[in-house]
């Protein structure tokens, strides 16, 4: 806490504070020496726990979302960043197998450290977070099949197995296909029973109305399906702990369960970093400045360029391209448990372990500062070079409409910014109607799924001018905000006016204060949500106490 609050102080991540910590209570520095297993399981309990708090705010149709994306890009971006690996242990006169280890080792990210970086900058839910987490769950997935083939491949590859050629051929199909068959049990158990089972658990308990017992329940729901996944499925602790969390965000109790475990997480994720930290020997930066030099450039500066050329290759914005690179530049949990078993089976040489823990520290440390430079290097970029703003402002195939969109759907038609939980109501309520929408939405995946069902979309910010014009405001009637931030929606509305003077506005707004300046400015029509939801209320209970409805007059309601 003391150094956490330091580096705080000093303008600088926690996190590099928590990992000092560790390393001064580590066997690699003088004084006491904390137990460097004990460490290891909290951290696991905190890996468990914050995988499990992501799950509950990332669905399955978030995930499927990216995988066209994630999925070719994270296959692509381990096999290059593994050959860089060998590469570079090829220079060292290391034989295949240590370079094998070592390039998967560096390939592969931590999930911990990204979701820290993401909801610190509050990113976790934005679309490039939600690629970013997309990306590494695939690279978990690769990771597991990695862990289960190097064993009956590692005679093969000169480290140590009695089994022959033949043996190690039919071993090596074998482990391939059990291991496929268990991940697809798994993910098929928890689609189909975990979607209908944990969420009436968790409402069963919660209808004891005891809170310490739904507090256990969560944990115990996180804890023992990760636990469960890992010895059933031999997927790792933090994969079961995620998609139990998206199996129980189909309950309603869903953000009473993040928020119930909101400070165990915190507190168990900050014991990851101090085990790192333990685990790193500072001798090696002394014994072999230029190896850890070398492991470090491939992981903050090789696997990151790989990373963003892949993502500017799939026609992506630069922003994107850049926030992906950066969340992959650091290594962890996964890469100990490679370093490891390499040298269990004399793949790896000690000193190839030591020199992963370095490069995984360095990392680790780095990895908040790179993302803070995102938003200046892009800045900078942009303003240097014409390709870096070719390739902010490149056109992106979902940011204009389809020219099978009918011209008499945008004419008079509504301009709804926003397709999340309001925003989605409105638009299929409007449907229903049969009145023509355009919605326009940030996340590519909304919009995607809407072009899917042949409904009018653009994807893009609606207090840009480009997109309102995408959306065809010049010719539409109303411009609805369904977004709660009544600050962006002002400049919406500037730039509807500016280019359409007759068109009404209708915002939403969680402040009721704010959205009576609203009205004061003569901004357009506002719902504030307070307000909406008593007059919801008023009607109910005069629907339940069966007297007649009363239209006008005074309070909260009618004044909406």
């Amino acid at each position: 806490m003391i150094l956490g609050f330091a580096a705080a102080r000093l303008r600088l991540p926690p996190l590099l504070g928590y990992l000092l910590a560790g390393v001064i209570i580590g066997p690699g520095t003088p004084g006491f020496v904390a137990d460097v297993a004990l460490a290891g399981q909290l951290a696991e309990i905190g890996v468990m726990l914050l995988m499990f708090g992501v799950g509950l705010h990332f669905s399955l149709a978030d995930l499927l979302a990216v995988r066209k994306v994630a999925v070719p890009g994270a296959v692509v971006q381990i096999g290059v960043a593994t050959l860089m690996g060998m590469g570079v242990a090829w220079c060292w006169g290391w034989p295949i197998g240590a370079g094998l280890v070592l390039g998967l080792a560096l390939s592969v990210a931590s999930t911990v450290v990204l979701l820290r970086a993401l909801e610190s900058r509050g990113e976790l839910d934005s679309s490039n977070g939600r690629l970013a987490v997309g990306w590494l769950v695939v690279e978990d997935l690769v990771m597991v099949l990695v862990l289960v083939l190097l064993p009956p491949l590692a005679g093969v590859l000169g480290g140590s197995s009695a089994a022959g050629g033949g043996a190690v051929e039919g071993s090596l199909w074998t482990a391939l296909g059990i291991t496929l068959a268990k991940v697809a049990a798994f993910i098929a158990l928890m689609l189909v029973v975990g979607r209908r089972v944990l969420p009436k658990v968790l409402w069963w308990v919660a209808g004891a109305g005891s809170r310490e017992l739904f507090t256990l329940c969560v944990i115990a729901a996180a804890l023992g399906v990760a636990y469960g996944s890992a010895k059933l499925f031999d997927v790792s602790f933090a994969l079961g702990a995620f998609f139990s969390g998206m199996m129980l965000r189909e309950s309603e109790y869903s953000h009473r369960a993040a928020d119930e475990s909101l400070p165990l997480r915190d507190a168990f994720s900050v014991l990851f970093f101090v085990s790192v930290g333990m685990l790193f020997d500072p001798a090696v930066l002394l014994t072999d400045p230029v190896k850890v030099l070398a492991v470090t450039l491939v992981i903050m500066v090789g696997k990151t360029l790989a990373a963003i050329a892949l993502v500017l290759l799939m026609r992506l914005p630069l922003n994107t391209a850049l926030t992906v690179g950066v969340s992959l530049a650091q290594i962890g949990e996964f890469s100990f448990i490679l370093a490891g078993l390499g040298v269990g089976l004399n793949l790896l040489p000690r000193e190839g372990q030591n020199l992963i823990l370095a490069g995984a520290m360095l990392s680790i440390a780095c990895n908040s500062l790179l993302f803070a430079a995102i938003t200046p290097l892009e800045q900078r970029l942009r303003a240097r070079y014409r390709w870096a703003r070719e390739l902010a402002l490149r056109p992106d195939p979902l940011s204009e409409l389809p020219g099978t969109v009918h011209s008499e759907s945008l004419s008079g038609q509504v301009v709804l910014v926003g397709h999340g939980r309001v925003g989605s109501r409105v638009a299929d309520a409007l449907l229903a109607r049969q009145v023509p929408v355009v919605v326009v939405e940030r996340r590519r995946e909304a919009v995607e799924a809407l072009r899917a069902q042949h409904r009018p979309a653009v994807v893009g910010d609606g207090a840009e001018p480009s997109v309102l014009i995408q959306a065809h405001i010049a010719r539409a009637s109303l411009l609805v905000v369904a977004t709660p931030d009544l600050f962006d929606a002002r400049k919406m509305v500037e730039i509807a006016r500016a280019l359409n003077p007759g068109i009404a506005v209708l915002a939403r707004g969680d402040d009721s204060a704010e959205a009576e300046l609203w009205r004061q400015e003569q901004l357009g029509a506002v719902v504030a949500s307070d307000a909406a939801m008593a007059r919801e209320l008023v009607e109910q209970i005069v629907a339940l106490r069966g007297e007649p409805a009363v239209h006008g007059g005074h309070g909260t309601a009618s004044q909406t």
